[in-house]
């Protein structure tokens, strides 16, 4: 066969050709790379001749009716192996890619999150999506409003409100203050523990400068209360492990404190209503990823059976 003159089209090689001609050469003939490749005997030789036509030189040599590799196609066999085994590769991982077999899931949330409700959730997901690396990271809020924004994570959890225009935000959650002690405070008896009630009362106080702390010391002024803060501290945890020791009387977000309230201790209402609103948040730059969406979608049903368990 002549060499072709001019330009060749190679694109015009197809994978099912490729496949064809490997196939060929490891069974030794047309009839065997036929089965291997689902095809019939006719289909095959006509997509080697079209292979041959286009590359412009001979694969085999016809002997009787059997097929030797040519120098030339041994050559090329070697290159088009590789090539369809890292296509191979290519297919295996965008298959794992769709079934959630690999990947990683990068997110953000505040550590009260973290170390309360986030670990069920996660725990699920990774239930469900068990060759998934996830990361969750709780750096300071501006921090993580800005990594979240510039996608330097996937998404994360965010306390209302953000103003970040290059924020999405979904609300996922939504609580009440309360206060936490243990169950033989003298307040422990009242269901709702008003404002005025605390007067005097040794207190465990979180967040300094937060939004929900400046809504509880404008609740306590109103009521011509003097706070009476024993200590101040950043996470729920740490405050209910304190008023679990008798220090003072946690005041925290109530679906966050539901976790760390053991037999010897309560969770009473908080008066008047401070309300905590969480939301998952993406950046506007991109639309969220297919593991940030099953993320959500568990979150959204986690949340929604714990709040059908926790009572005022």
């Amino acid at each position: 066969m002549p060499r072709t003159k001019g330009p060749v089209d190679f694109n015009a090689i197809g994978l099912r050709a490729l496949s064809t001609f490997r196939a060929i050469i490891r069974a030794g003939s047309v009839t065997g790379a036929a089965r291997e490749v689902g095809l019939t005997q006719p289909a095959a030789s006509r997509l080697l001749a079209q292979m041959e036509k286009t590359v412009g030189f001979e694969l085999f040599y016809r002997d009787k009716g059997k097929l030797i590799p040519t120098p030339d196609g041994l050559l090329l066999f070697e290159e088009v192996n590789r090539a369809l085994d890292n296509f191979g590769r290519v297919s295996d991982l965008a298959r794992d890619i769709a079934e959630f077999r690999v990947g990683q899931l990068k997110l953000v949330a505040p550590p009260s999150l973290l170390e309360g409700i986030l670990p069920g959730i996660a725990a699920d997901f990774l239930k469900q999506y068990p060759d998934i690396r996830l990361i969750i990271d709780a750096p300071g809020i501006e921090a993580a409003k800005a990594m979240i924004a510039s996608r330097a994570v996937d998404g994360g959890f965010v306390k209302l409100p953000h103003n970040r225009p290059d924020l999405n935000a979904e609300t996922v959650m939504i609580n009440e203050t309360a206060c936490v002690m243990t169950k033989d405070h003298p307040l422990a008896k009242h269901v709702v523990i008003k404002a005025e009630m605390l007067d005097g009362v040794p207190l465990v106080q979180l967040g300094l400068g937060s939004s929900g702390r400046t809504q509880v010391e404008a609740a306590f002024a109103k009521s011509g209360v003097t706070p009476l803060v024993r200590v101040e501290t950043h996470t729920v945890s740490s405050a209910c492990a304190l008023a679990a020791r008798g220090v003072g009387v946690a005041i925290v977000n109530e679906g966050l404190g539901q976790a760390y309230v053991r037999d010897k201790m309560v969770l009473r209402r908080f008066s008047p209503s401070i309300r905590h609103e969480y939301a998952f948040v993406t950046s506007t730059a991109a639309s969220p990823s297919r593991l940030v969406q099953a993320f959500l979608a568990l979150t959204r049903a986690h949340l929604a059976a714990l709040s059908k368990t926790q009572k005022p």
